[in-house]
């Protein structure tokens, strides 16, 4: 889960914050002094919640709420305030909640499973899914698979934006690590990452979606549902559940990006 507190106070903000870091879903929690800065950070990554102060002065919570609400339909707004009379407007924005300054532990938690249970609960029916929409997964039987190491589930997304592709290992170095020099050291560590991206894989029972021949790497697209891939076959549902928001994570899926949202201008 992740969440962005905002607040131009930062005693309210840094307690805020706090608090959301101590509920049981353990989530993410991105703190905002600005609503111009709140605005920024939605744009760049999808939040499931975005807890809103309505009284600051560059921008009223209802207005930030509305602009969030454009970028990502999907994230609940629960505001904060300590005036009463702002809940009606709250309410017409369909906010989830609306919580009361100073604000209470059990409340918030209250409030917080109470947007959650409101989302629609995505269905894998596919044994491996992965999604690149947004932030990158990959799922087997439904359960999110665990990489030990950062750049190795990198290397398997970029591997699936390559969309069946073989790619050299020179092409992955590249690829993460962009202007850095492919000397030994760095083949060394590369070939770390790649092997612990197919243990993980291996532990999951799905080593089998990575083809390797001749040191060529590829994915191999008919193993596993993936929403780009279903995109560019025309999927309606795909193409409806893309919102401009691509592997957020990695600087190089930017082009892949731009395609995508080609194809809904």
């Amino acid at each position: 889960m992740k969440i962005m507190c905002v607040d131009d106070e930062a005693v309210v903000l840094n307690h805020t914050v706090h608090l959301c870091r101590e509920l049981k879903q353990k989530p993410q929690v991105f703190s905002y002094g600005r609503a111009s800065a709140a605005i920024e950070g939605a744009a760049s990554q999808a939040f499931d919640i975005a807890l809103l102060d309505i009284d600051m002065p560059d921008m009223n919570g209802l207005t930030l709420a509305a602009r969030i609400k454009e970028i990502s339909p999907d994230t609940s707004i629960i505001f904060l305030t300590g005036y009463s009379q702002y809940a009606a407007d709250a309410f017409k924005l369909h906010a989830s909640g609306y919580l009361l300054k100073p604000i209470d532990r059990n409340e918030l938690e209250e409030e917080v499973n109470y947007a959650m249970s409101q989302k629609p609960q995505q269905v894998f029916s596919a044994h491996i899914v992965a999604r690149t929409f947004g932030e990158f997964d990959l799922f087997v039987d439904g359960e999110a698979v665990v990489f030990p190491r950062l750049k190795a589930k990198e290397i398997l997304a970029f591997l699936i934006d390559n969309q069946g592709g073989s790619v050299t290992t020179k092409a992955i170095f590249a690829a993460l690590f962009e202007d850095e020099i492919y000397d030994r050291s760095k083949q060394k560590y590369l070939s770390i990452l790649i092997n612990s991206m197919l243990d993980t894989l291996d532990k999951y029972g799905v080593s089998d979606i990575v083809e390797r021949r001749r040191g060529l790497y590829r994915i191999v697209p008919e193993k596993i549902d993936c929403d780009m891939f279903r995109f560019f076959e025309g999927d309606s549902q795909a193409i409806n559940s893309y919102r401009g928001q691509y592997m957020n994570s990695y600087p190089w899926a930017a082009f892949s990006e731009a395609k995508l949202t080609e194809n809904i201008e």
